[in-house]
């Protein structure tokens, strides 16, 4: 299973912190007003610096949210994006502009609400996906705890796609969910601020959490 963070702010020492807590995987965001750190994102330029230097730091893979709408989406911004060195992009399907499929240069992931029928879902490989966030929580439910109804919602999505399936911290994941999840056949855990919270030490302290109980599996 692989470890993902979220950082709630495109800031280099979150990203150093969580290098030194052992993520596998760092992914941050422009364009977006972001619902569960609070946070606005702007454009590509505002963060250019911040995402060369991390980018030197960290040699695992970078992950952005280029928008928060499908109007969000400019084909400038993420040609910034890919020569700034990000390995994947992620966004909601409603969201994505079928031109981004066509984008060779930079590995291709798509995320899914509460409102998509995941029975509906089916293969995507074929588009060039290479995963699929499972953001399937409702937005009043954010920071609850994880139930077996989320469990097996998973789990059918897992069974449903082609592509591997990673969640999101919509709820508020602990690290004895991470056996529940890996027996769902959830191949990455993404932490975000439900679970991390906004300071360094808050980082540091939950990734380590979750990557002993990732290690352990």
């Amino acid at each position: 299973m692989t470890l993902i963070v979220s950082l709630p702010e495109n800031r280099l020492d979150l990203a150093r912190t969580a290098i030194r807590a052992g993520v596998d995987v760092i992914k941050m965001h422009v364009n977006v007003d972001h619902r569960a750190s609070g946070n606005h994102f702007t454009e590509v330029d505002s963060y250019s610096e911040v995402f060369r230097s991390i980018r030197d730091e960290f040699s695992g893979p970078l992950g952005v949210v280029p928008g928060g709408s499908f109007e969000d989406i400019k084909q400038t911004e993420m040609e910034k994006l890919i020569n700034l060195g990000f390995s994947f992009y992620s966004i909601y399907a409603h969201h994505k502009p079928s031109w981004m499929l066509g984008l060779d240069q930079i590995e291709k992931t798509f995320a899914i609400t509460s409102d998509y029928q995941i029975e509906n879902i089916g293969n995507v490989k074929q588009f060039g996906i290479t995963a699929l966030e499972a953001s399937i929580v409702r937005g009043e439910e954010y920071g609850t705890p994880l139930t077996f109804k989320d469990v097996l919602a998973y789990s059918k999505l897992v069974q449903s796609v082609d592509v591997p399936v990673l969640v999101p911290s919509q709820r508020k994941l602990e690290s004895h969910d991470i056996p529940v999840l890996y027996r769902a056949g959830v191949k990455a855990v993404m932490l975000g601020a439900i679970v991390t919270g906004h300071t360094e030490e808050s980082i540091e302290k939950a990734i380590s959490i979750f990557r002993e109980g990732i290690d352990s599996l």
